[in-house]
């Protein structure tokens, strides 16, 4: 006897970000699971599909967003639960990957966090991870399995064409950003410039931004970054920039954290518009005039689509994808 195997697919989301969830669900045309979460009374999770999973292609979406821990945990829960339903296959949708800063030791006796955040989705029963802009391009090296690194660059590209700024200038905020503002430049045509910056010794979140390399008097200056945490690193350069000259002074990052006192810095610096994307979800209280929020779940639904009929996810970003 013969059995020819039909593929199916099967998407499943944690609270984390229901509203990007619900978006991917519709570019791919398909309805997301039920996963039947619930809290007990003593914080534990627990998870229950609510159909079948055996032979699946399943997709368990979450980012990594505040409680950074419960949502870690509760896709691990998902994850497990998919693995003992004799899922086919189990991919972790994490747009924004928990812990992904903490990628060496940068001193004696500490952890290297992301490491453990990738064994434990492994661990819970992963066989992918798909994510967006990794803080470090090495940390898929943490995890034994493919690993589909996405990145915003597409959108946040149709954007700063659409908005035709005056002799504009791309700048990285330090030296590890170069090379992606260096991509970024190159497709867009523009100019390059960094800032060189340092943090005082002892004081890890302070940030003092030194000179600007580039020619940036006259012009505007569109600072590019993976991450606003709390927009110390954006907000000094851009202050630098201004004190250099520049026109007006814009900001794009994949990846809103936005942790306090964020929104007040931007709010009050010299910036004339935020833009980052919705790996992670920004409440309405964390909003405000200058920020601008793009949308990623076209690009996420294309990497799930493509990982699901085993065609290359590369191709989608034109091989731009490794950083």
């Amino acid at each position: 006897m013969e059995l020819v195997s039909k593929k199916r697919l099967e998407l499943y989301a944690g609270r984390s970000h229901p509203e990007l969830a619900r978006d991917i669900a519709a570019h791919l045309g398909v309805q997301l699971g039920n996963a039947n979460l619930r809290r007990f009374a003593d914080s534990e999770d627990h998870c229950q599909f609510g159909e079948s999973v055996r032979g699946a292609d399943v997709f368990i979406f979450q980012t990594h967003a505040r409680p950074v821990n419960d949502s870690i945990m509760e896709q691990c829960i998902m994850i497990d639960a998919a693995k003992r339903a004799s899922a086919r296959r189990i991919t972790a949708v994490c747009p924004y990957l928990g812990y992904s800063r903490q990628d060496r030791k940068a001193s004696g006796r500490e952890p290297i966090s992301a490491k453990l955040v990738t064994d434990l989705l492994s661990v819970a029963g992963a066989d992918r991870i798909v994510s967006v802009d990794l803080h470090a391009s090495q940390i898929q090296g943490f995890f034994d399995g493919p690993w589909d690194h996405l990145t915003a660059m597409p959108v946040l590209i149709d954007y700063l064409r659409s908005e035709r700024l005056h002799d504009p200038v791309m700048v990285a905020p330090d030296a590890g950003r170069i090379k992606v503002a260096e991509r970024f430049s190159q497709h867009l045509g523009w100019d390059l410039a960094f800032v060189y910056k340092r943090r005082p010794k002892g004081a890890p979140t302070q940030v003092e931004a030194v000179e600007v390399i580039g020619n940036v008097s006259g012009r505007t200056c569109v600072i590019i970054d993976d991450i606003v945490n709390t927009a110390g690193t954006i907000c000094a350069a851009a202050d630098l920039l201004m004190e250099r000259g520049a026109s007006e002074v814009w900001a794009a990052a994949t990846h809103g954290v936005l942790s306090d006192p964020a929104v007040d810095r931007l709010k009050n610096s010299s910036l004339a518009r935020v833009a980052v994307t919705d790996t992670l979800p920004i409440a309405p209280e964390k909003r405000f005039d200058k920020l601008e929020v793009l949308t990623v779940s076209g690009i996420i639904a294309a990497a799930i689509d493509a990982v699901f009929a085993d065609t290359s996810v590369s191709e989608i970003f034109g091989g731009d994808n490794q950083v």
